[in-house]
């Protein structure tokens, strides 16, 4: 490893042996030279025939020389380096809890406006060719937007999104489940795998109708399909209820959700602000939007040799009229 890169080539190194040498024969020449300047010890009559020397300058020309070299063997051993490039397929299903719990004002301006406004934020921020789905849900789940590259289009089905009573986690991870199966492209592998899925799912409550949470996790599962789950909400949430003059708390359930995210080896997120849901959702984009890849990056080598060659040569013509 070099300054965080690794190397195709890794034996090609060894040539920089080869310039090591020629560094430290330059030095046993530099200090031979000294030593011949002191034994002649008539220093008025060596004034007059020594030429003016540039000093600092006479190293330079040499030095360059011996990093373009040093930089060339680099890129001969083909330098790799990571970067973070954009997926090109995958499915994205995000399903929202649309609860009446979502109504609470403990995360400003209440539960559901932060939400829509974070889940509109991570879905412009993943890489365009992804497909990405909406799926809502109270007592029932709705796939509101099947996988699509048209943003657009979800990003106006979550403005139109609308509260309704009980949550029902198992039966949301079911129906995305169906949106992935259905996507464009699923049916095909990449590099021999099936094309990647991954659910997005962010509530505020606990399972109160439909299937069991660990009986949809293990669908999931089996389907290979991680679902991340995000805890959104704070203990303090409260909601109105027509007919009761005391408000009703309405508190997140952590555990459920990350029992949830470990079945099916997802990831489990807490928010307890708008910020916050804006950060986990950025954390999760950067995870399953991007993938890291080794990149030859010869080019970068070659090109400051080619320049420090360039310097080299330019120094050895302005102070000694030749080229190094």
């Amino acid at each position: 490893m070099l300054l965080g890169l690794s190397f195709d080539r890794p034996g090609r190194l060894w040539l920089l042996v080869a310039v090591g040498v020629l560094a430290l024969s330059y030095l046993l020449l530099q200090a031979r030279r000294g030593r011949y300047a002191v034994r002649f010890t008539n220093l008025a009559l060596l004034e007059s025939v020594a030429p003016s020397r540039p000093g600092w300058r006479r190293h330079l020309p040499a030095v360059l020389f011996l990093v373009a070299l040093a930089g060339l063997v680099a890129g001969f051993a083909r330098p790799m380096d990571r970067e973070r490039v954009p997926r090109e397929r995958a499915t994205i299903v995000v399903a929202i809890d649309t609860s009446l719990s979502m109504e609470a004002t403990d995360v400003a301006p209440n539960r559901i406006e932060a939400a829509k406004a974070a889940a509109k934020d991570f879905i412009r921020l993943l890489p365009a060719k992804l497909n990405v789905g909406l799926v809502t849900f109270n007592g029932t789940a709705t796939i509101k937007v099947p996988p699509t590259t048209d943003r657009d289009q979800i990003v106006a089905a979550i403005d139109q999104i609308r509260l309704g009573e009980r949550t029902a986690i198992g039966e949301a991870i079911y129906a995305s489940l169906d949106a992935i199966q259905n996507a464009p492209g699923m049916a095909e592998v990449e590099d021999g795998e099936p094309v990647p899925a991954r659910i997005v799912l962010m509530s505020d409550g606990t399972t109160t109708v439909g299937r069991p949470d660990a009986q949809a996790a293990a669908q999931a599962k089996r389907d290979g399909v991680p679902v991340s789950t995000i805890a959104f909400g704070t203990p303090e949430g409260t909601i109105h209820i027509d007919g009761q003059a005391e408000p009703v708390r309405v508190d997140v359930d952590t555990a459920a959700l990350e029992a949830i995210a470990n079945a099916t080896n997802g990831t489990f997120f807490e928010a307890a602000t708008a910020d916050q849901l804006r950060q986990v959702y950025a954390d999760i984009g950067s995870s399953i939007g991007y993938t890291s890849e080794d990149r030859d990056v010869s080019d970068r080598f070659i090109g400051a040799s080619l320049v420090a060659l360039l310097l080299a040569a330019v120094g050895s013509q302005l102070w000694f009229s030749r080229l190094p």
